[in-house]
């Protein structure tokens, strides 16, 4: 989820996201074709892989670019949770690619089945191949559903995930709807890395509202694979004051870690015992999408190493790996990180292409969470390239106050809103 350059000197944190949100880039016109002096290929149209597409035709507008993306349209993660509880309709997440073509990026609506790194080539499933001079993949994740005994693809559709936006969204939130006042919502969180990290715990939070509003004798109990989650100490304060006795959160320490899955009876096994759900939201381990796979720029953990000035995969050269897939040392997985690394890896490509050396940089990340409708709560950090990773500049960001008045939070729920309505506009508008 912007990277730039700035001072040093500790903003304030209405300042850090102004700063964040401005500027968005005119974009150049189209070049005409046979100048095109070379060919990027970006695989992936969500935060990561449209923000690459458009930049790099505003970085410089006779590199043609093609994005390779399937799907019609995007389904947006954030605020997915929201969707699930009942506060917004999935249709607030749909966004399209026309703004993208109107900014001269060719879409080719195609599914990849090969890519020959060495031939500098991507192989579609019609046949039809494309060569490249740089290729960028921005695949965002997969659910690994051989890392979890008893869960695979049959039992998310009893015991949904909901971590990639859509059907599987709608199937929770069906599910809350149509369980028992009085019912039992357990939910399960996975150990680090995965997508959004606050993303279990604003879940967990949404859901209680839900409950608390309209079946308000139920409760949640929130099974975790670790001891601590960020926003730790500001989520468990607002779940003490708004609902007391509704959320159980269960740590590592404390039997959290679910080792089997019983989907037949809705059953999490962990180390300690088993809870009996009426409707469970199991979030499994991840890995980068397939395509990263496929392409060789994936390790043993199942994400992608990348050198944090270019992007460029530690692995395959003349590949770029932006976004949810990419190991970014303490950058977070998040859609403005992933818009943020977007915008520095189209510039350095296009610097690489000019034959110019790449600059230093600075990447900046806001998280907002929603607590309750009108309560929200962030996160903001600034990261740079040391040692071969993205590191957290010291003292450039911070968390929202633990002893805020409330109009604090609903001014920073209407900030997360208008990030949400920023960026999309940004990136699809």
């Amino acid at each position: 989820m912007p990277s730039r350059s700035g001072t040093r000197r500790k903003a304030s944190r209405r300042a850090i996201l102004k700063s964040a949100l401005a500027g968005i880039a005119t974009l150049a016109a189209p070049p005409v074709l046979g100048q095109a002096k070379a060919h990027v290929i970006v695989i992936g149209g969500g935060f990561a892989g449209a923000t690459c597409a458009r930049r790099l035709k505003a970085a410089d507008g006779t590199i043609a670019v093609t994005l390779v993306e399937p799907n019609a349209r995007f389904t947006a993660c954030p605020f997915s949770n929201a969707v699930i509880a009942g506060l917004r309709p999935i249709e607030a997440q749909y966004f399209g690619y026309d703004g993208v073509k109107q900014a001269g990026v060719d879409i080719a609506g195609q599914i990849v089945v090969a890519i020959e790194a060495e031939a500098r080539q991507v192989h579609f499933a019609d046949g039809a191949r494309l060569d490249y001079q740089r290729l960028v993949l921005a695949p965002g994740i997969d659910i690994r559903f051989d890392a979890l005994p008893g869960y695979d693809q049959t039992a998310a559709e009893i015991m949904p995930h909901a971590w990639k936006a859509g059907a599987q969204t709608l199937l929770l939130r069906r599910q809350l709807e149509a369980m028992a006042d009085g019912g039992v919502v357990v939910l399960s969180a996975p150990a680090n890395p995965f997508r959004c990290p606050p993303g279990p715990y604003e879940r967990a939070s949404l859901i209680a509202y839900y409950l608390k509003t309209k079946k308000p004798r139920s409760k949640l109990i929130l099974l975790d694979a670790k001891d601590t989650f960020s926003k730790q100490r500001l989520f468990e304060a607002a779940w003490k004051t708004l609902y007391p006795g509704l959320i159980e959160w269960v740590p590592l320490s404390g039997g959290g870690r679910v080792i089997e899955i019983d989907a037949k009876t809705r059953t999490l096994v962990t180390e300690f015992g088993s809870h009996l759900a009426d409707v469970a939201n199991v979030i499994p381990p991840q890995r980068a999408g397939a395509v990263a796979i496929a392409a060789g720029v994936a390790d043993q953990t199942g994400w992608c190493p990348i050198d944090p000035h270019t992007f460029e995969s530690k692995l395959v050269p003349n590949i770029h790996v932006i976004g949810d897939a990419a190991i970014a040392g303490a950058m977070p997985k998040s859609a403005f990180a992933a818009n943020a690394q977007a915008k520095v890896c189209a510039d350095m490509i296009a610097s690489l292409i000019r034959g110019e050396d790449p600059r230093e940089v600075k990447l900046i990340n806001t998280c907002y969470s929603l607590v309750a409708p009108d309560y929200g709560i962030s996160v903001a950090g600034v990261y740079a390239p040391r040692d071969g990773l993205l590191t957290e500049i010291k003292e450039a960001g911070g968390v929202s106050p633990l002893e805020a008045p409330a109009a604090q939070r609903e001014a920073e729920a209407t900030y997360a809103q208008a990030w949400f309505q920023t960026i999309t506009r940004e990136v699809f508008g």
